[in-house]
C-alpha cells in the first residue's frame, strides 16, 4: 500500500485572463478549483493508474471538507486528521499576461494533532511505501520529516521524499528509495550552478554517499536524469508539446516512478512511466490520466539512453 503525507493542502483557485490591470477591476476568462498538494497530487495521479494508495495529512474547515470530498469523488482514499480550528488555505493562481500566485498560510497544527498523525503511521506495515512531500507549516517543527523516518526506520519500508533543503538533507541518514530534486533544487542544496549533465550525476552521486538510494533530477522541459542505487545513469529527453500548467508535474513524476517500479521492478521503466507522467500533467490543464500517460510513454523509446 502507498501513503501519501501532505501537511500543508490547500485549494488552488485558477483564474485566467489575457491581462491583469493593477489596482482595477479584472474579469475572468475562465475558473477552476483544484486540490492541491505535493502529497495529494501524488495520490491521485497513482489513482488515476490504477494504482491504490492513501492520502494522509490535516484538514481543517469548510476548504479541508471540500478537497476531502474531491478527492473521494475521483477514487482517492484518504484518512485525514481534521483540525478543530482553521481552515485549510486556499491558493489563488493568476494566469494572465504574466503569472502570479497568492498562497494562503494555513491552520496551525498542534502537538496533540501531530501524535495523532504519529498513530496513524505506527500502523504502516513493512512493504508498504511512504511519500514525504512538499513544505510544513509555520507551526510544525523543521525537523518532522526526520521524526517520521527515525520512528518508522525498523519497519523496512520503501520511502519517497520530494523536499527541499534541510528537510531532504536531514533524512538522507535513513536511506530513502527515491528523491527527486529538480535542478533548481539540487542547485540549492550544494549552493553552486550547474551546466551540465555530468555535473548533475556528480552532486547526485554525493546525495547518494550522504545515504539517498535513487536520485531522479527533472530537468522540466529539457528531460530529467536518474541516478540509481546501483549507479546506472540513465536520461531522458522531454517529449514536444504545449506546457499548460507546470504545477503538479514532479508530483506526477514520483507517482509514475512509484507506479513503474511496482508494476515492473525496473529502473528503466520506472523512470519511463516518471517522464511520462509528468509531461502529461504539463502538457494538461490537469492532472495525468492513465490515458495521457499511455499516450506519451512511446515516443520515448527512442530518447532513452543509460550510462
Amino acid at each position: 500500500m502507498i501513503y501519501t503525507v501532505t501537511f500543508n493542502p490547500a485549494i488552488d483557485y485558477v483564474v485566467r485572463m489575457d491581462r491583469f490591470n493593477k489596482g482595477e477591476v479584472n474579469r475572468t476568462q475562465s475558473e477552476e478549483i483544484q486540490f492541491g498538494g505535493k502529497g495529494i497530487n501524488v495520490s491521485t495521479v497513482l489513482t488515476n493508474l490504477g494504482v491504490k494508495s492513501c492520502a494522509l495529512g490535516f484538514l481543517a474547515g469548510f476548504t479541508g471538507k471540500a478537497i476531502e470530498d474531491g478527492l473521494k469523488k475521483i477514487g482517492v482514499e484518504t484518512d485525514f486528521i481534521h483540525l478543530g480550528n482553521g481552515m485549510t488555505r486556499i491558493n489563488v493562481k493568476l494566469k494572465a499576461d504574466c503569472e502570479s500566485e497568492i498562497n494562503g498560510q494555513g491552520p496551525e497544527i498542534s502537538q496533540q494533532a501531530l501524535d495523532q498523525l504519529f498513530e496513524k503511521l505506527d500502523c504502516l506495515k513493512p512493504g508498504d511505501i511512504l511519500v514525504l512531500a512538499g513544505s510544513i507549516p509555520s507551526s510544525m517543527p523543521d525537523d518532522i520529516y526526520q521524526q517520521i523516518l527515525k520512528r518508522l526506520s525498523d519497519k523496512n519500508m520503501t520511502i519517497a521524499v520530494d523536499a527541499i533543503k534541510d528537510l531532504l538533507l536531514n533524512v538522507l541518514e535513513y536511506h530513502p528509495f527515491l528523491i527527486k530534486p529538480n535542478q533548481d533544487e539540487l542547485e540549492g542544496l550544494f549552493q553552486v550552478k550547474m551546466s551540465t549533465k555530468e555535473e548533475m550525476f556528480a552532486y547526485a552521486k554525493q546525495l547518494q554517499k550522504m545515504g539517498a538510494c535513487s536520485v531522479l533530477i527533472s530537468l522540466g522541459g529539457n528531460g530529467a536524469l536518474l541516478l540509481t542505487e546501483h549507479g546506472e545513469q540513465m536520461q531522458l529527453d522531454a517529449p514536444k508539446g504545449k506546457v499548460r500548467n507546470a504545477v503538479g508535474a514532479g508530483d506526477s513524476m514520483v507517482a509514475g516512478f512509484l507506479a513503474g517500479y511496482m508494476e515492473h521492478a525496473s529502473y528503466g521503466e520506472a523512470f519511463r512511466t516518471a517522464v511520462a507522467a509528468g509531461s502529461a500533467s504539463a502538457f494538461s490543464e490537469h492532472l495525468a490520466t492513465r490515458a495521457e500517460i499511455e499516450q506519451i510513454l512511446p515516443l520515448l523509446l527512442d530518447s532513452y539512453q543509460i550510462q
